[in-house]
């Protein structure tokens, strides 16, 4: 097995595990430090999760009580994460319209706001 030691924190030493099921806030399903973490990383491998490698950000979540949903300041690097793994696992959230099948009426009328 070809093991990555910069998987998901740039190091091996955190790991944390998010669940978004596309309606709630994404919330913290797992961490670990050290071995558990490897453990992690290894087992996410294996599954075909994708990894996302922010050793400041792995910090950040791993001070997040299990089960609970990201703050609202994380939101922003959250949705970040979850749309690169939609691009590595080739999907899109249900409802998305690429932005070049988007009705050009509509592009206008959104990008004029208020007069």
């Amino acid at each position: 097995m070809n093991r990555r030691k910069d998987s998901v924190s740039g190091q091996t030493d955190v790991a944390v595990a998010l669940r978004y099921d596309g309606r709630n806030a994404p919330k913290v399903t797992a961490k670990g430090e050290r071995l558990l973490a490897q453990q992690m990383i290894e087992a996410a491998e294996q599954a075909g999760v994708p990894l996302y490698p922010d050793p400041e950000l792995a910090v950040i979540l791993s001070q997040i009580p299990l089960g609970e949903e990201i703050p609202d300041n994380l939101y922003k690097a959250i949705a970040e994460i979850i749309a690169f793994a939609y691009i590595i696992a080739g999907k899109v959230p249900e409802g998305f319209i690429p932005p070049d099948e988007v009705d050009p009426v509509d592009k206008d009328v959104s990008a004029r706001g208020s007069d």
